[in-house]
């Protein structure tokens, strides 16, 4: 038996860390680093209730108040929204619009993986799904067309992971679900930093194209007004969907499982209008999307157990007297939790990341003076991290498939947004106002 709460923390991360390496499922492991902290810690009961009697009855309170969330529907909506639009011929009409749009700025149709991913992460709400639906089209029209392959590829991987930080965002409901924070705020908040980091990504495209012009092709095709003006009758069904999803949360007409249900509808009218929607693609969606769902309520399950056990063994509690009693300053927290999720980016996903840190890190942060809100889009940047992150970083896996490049090649190309996304959480740092502006004007 282990009676210091901290002692124990170290030794049940070692078992988690442990039972994952050894390939277990993530929701097993967490189960599992619940029973075993238990197990573990000197915990006094009366005579006439058993250990396992105490780990049923939190397992079973803990998975019932996790999952018996309406909130909670908007995730399997948005999922199945994203593998509907991955499914139908949208990327290909971002491409043909944005094209004639982009040829007279500094980089030109490097842009378009910039661009292309922020329409798509606000309609997908998933990294993964931006990364692959975009990149499969750009990629090889790209290189067609004579750009450097590595600048290519290093646009996508950064622009890619927008779809966790421009709203709709999966880890933004779950990350709303675990903290008791309002996702509408979390998505409107998720609104400006997104922006921001996809112009960082723009005007570094552009700096490059400046610095060495043979990263361009030496001829481009012109593009007059007329030609723009075509090109909007494929952007604006792209436009409608995005208005439709985020602009009653915004409004405050829907909320956001809600606006998902407007969504699935939407992304369905849109591949019935493109005409490529068969049942053997919707069946896929639909199985994909069940996959999807379950596989991430079942890593929310075993985290609320953990989340429990944590706060029942007093883990959480001594954790952050631990950190009090060390001194630092709110912004040394914060650079110190930075350097714990990168660390963590490089062996864990993005869910997993949230659900596993969030009921140690969130109260010691909230004791620490900041807001919950900002912190959750502090946590999405730095989740994004992770997705560009060697060596589990999934947008640098779902690359290496599509462009058929060695992974040391991708990471060179990806290293430069990868810092360019790091400035961004020191900047959030710098000016919390970038989170807190909208939701306040909201509220006004």
């Amino acid at each position: 038996m282990i009676g210091d709460p901290l002692i124990l923390s170290i030794v049940l991360l070692v078992i988690m860390f442990g039972l994952l390496l050894a390939g277990l499922w993530i929701g097993f492991s967490l189960l599992a680093t619940g029973v075993a902290g238990m197990l573990l810690f000197n915990v006094r009961l009366p005579p006439t209730i058993s250990i396992w009697d105490k780990i049923g009855d939190l397992m079973a309170n803990s998975v019932w108040n996790s999952l018996n969330s309406w909130a909670l529907t908007a995730l399997p909506l948005f999922v199945l929204m994203g593998e509907i639009l991955f499914r139908t011929a949208i990327s290909t009409k971002l491409l043909t619009g944005l094209v004639p749009w982009l040829t007279r700025v500094p980089g030109r149709l490097y842009h378009i993986n910039v661009v292309a991913c922020s329409l798509f992460a606000a309609v997908s709400g998933s990294s993964a799904a931006t990364t692959a639906t975009v990149g499969k089209i750009t990629l090889s029209e790209l290189s067609d067309r004579g750009y450097d392959k590595r600048l290519s590829i290093g646009s996508l991987a950064g622009a890619g992971t927008l779809g966790f930080l421009i709203p709709p965002s999966l880890i933004m409901i779950i990350y709303g679900i675990l903290s008791d924070t309002s996702i509408g705020k979390l998505f409107i908040a998720g609104v400006i930093p997104g922006i921001v980091l996809a112009g960082m990504y723009s005007i570094w495209i552009a700096l490059q194209s400046v610095m060495h012009p043979e990263y361009l092709p030496q001829s481009e095709e012109e593009y007059d007004w007329s030609h723009r003006l075509r090109a909007l009758k494929d952007l604006l069904p792209v436009f409608a969907l995005i208005a439709a999803v985020l602009g009653g949360i915004y409004m405050g007409v829907t909320t956001p499982t809600e606006a998902a249900a407007i969504g699935v509808l939407g992304s369905l009218v849109l591949a019935l209008v493109y005409r490529n929607l068969t049942w053997q693609s919707l069946r896929e969606a639909l199985y994909s999307a069940v996959r999807t769902s379950c596989m991430i309520c079942f890593i929310i399950m075993g985290a609320a157990f953990l989340s429990q056990v944590v706060g029942f063994i007093g883990i959480a509690r001594s954790v952050s007297t631990f950190i009090t009693e060390l001194g630092l300053s709110p912004y040394m927290l914060i650079l110190v939790l930075g350097l714990m999720y990168l660390f963590l980016g490089m062996i864990l996903d993005g869910i997993s990341i949230v659900v596993m840190t969030l009921p140690i890190v969130l109260p010691i942060v909230v004791h620490a003076g900041f807001d919950p809100l900002w912190f959750g889009i502090f946590v999405v940047i730095m989740v994004e991290l992770s997705q560009i992150t060697p060596p589990v970083g999934f947008s640098i896996f779902v690359i290496q498939h599509i462009a058929r490049e060695n992974t040391v090649t991708i990471l060179k190309a990806t290293f430069p947004f990868f810092i360019i996304t790091l400035l961004m959480a020191v900047l959030l740092c710098m000016f919390p106002e970038l989170v807190f502006y909208l939701p306040e004007q909201m509220v006004r």
